[in-house]
């Protein structure tokens, strides 16, 4: 019986609608066009540009800031919410549950109209800490859905192996529980800072003067008409995705042998 090519065809259709607009911006960041409509000739123009826009590095900067210390901070209370939803129970932990899980299916313009109309009844000032503040709200939610199933499959009798060793809780718990649930704070850790990182929407809502974060930046490029310069920095930002997605590779790789 002969094989069906349905399926690889599929494949390589779905392959090339996901891959052919980034290959497609990436040749035309080396375009000496500016509007993109035919090929100029190969040129670094619009990189050695983009190396004097002093207000996309600005806001890189504020996007890293906010990116590093909201992770942080989720980071912390997203595995000690992940925690307490694993080991208690009772109607207080259901409430607490419906927090933890709602930010993740409220649409992100509700909710950034939310966070705004609060910081305003606040009398809040927009800056960088309520981007923070808003960046905080919902990658807390996201750290402690991948720890705690990360919770689900671990085996707390070890923890009481290092109790009945003369470890006290906080001991068991520094150099037992945090090492072994090291892999999920660092996947959660790893997937806040994704999301923090590449927050419009949200960050949109609650700026204010000097606080502009690269999504934001990029998004008043689009509408000032600076598509050559989006496209270098497009494909600079790819470059430092692949390289560190190599690097933790490797360092897996190393951590097996």
């Amino acid at each position: 019986m002969k094989r069906s090519r349905i399926p690889l065809y599929t494949t390589c259709l779905v392959l090339l609608f996901f891959y052919l607009p980034i290959a497609v911006l990436v040749i035309n960041s080396f375009n000496a066009s500016k509007f993109g409509g035919g090929w100029g000739g190969f040129s670094l123009r619009w990189y050695r540009e983009l190396i004097d826009q002093r207000e996309i590095w600005h806001a890189l900067r504020n996007t890293l800031v906010i990116a590093f210390s909201a992770t942080a901070l989720s980071v912390v209370l997203g595995t000690s919410a992940a925690f307490a939803l694993h080991r208690f129970t009772g109607r207080l932990q259901r409430l607490h549950y419906t927090l933890i899980y709602t930010p993740l299916v409220v649409p992100d313009i509700l909710m950034g109209m939310s966070l705004l109309l609060f910081f305003v009844a606040l009398s809040a000032q927009l800056s960088l800490l309520t981007i923070f503040l808003a960046h905080v709200t919902f990658c807390i939610s996201y750290v402690a859905m991948v720890v705690l199933a990360r919770l689900q499959d671990f085996d707390f009798s070890i923890v009481e192996a290092a109790q009945d060793l003369g470890a006290n809780w906080w001991t068991a718990a520094w150099r037992v529980l945090l090492p072994m649930l090291a892999p999920g704070i660092g996947a959660g850790a790893l997937l806040a800072f994704t999301l923090s990182i590449d927050d419009f929407v949200i960050s949109f809502f609650v700026a204010g003067p000097g606080s502009t974060t690269l999504p934001i930046r990029i998004y008043s490029m689009i509408k000032h008409g600076s598509p050559p310069l989006i496209n270098a920095l497009s494909v600079l930002l790819l470059v430092i995705t692949f390289v560190l997605v190599w690097f933790s590779q490797k360092l897996t790789e190393e951590k097996i042998k």
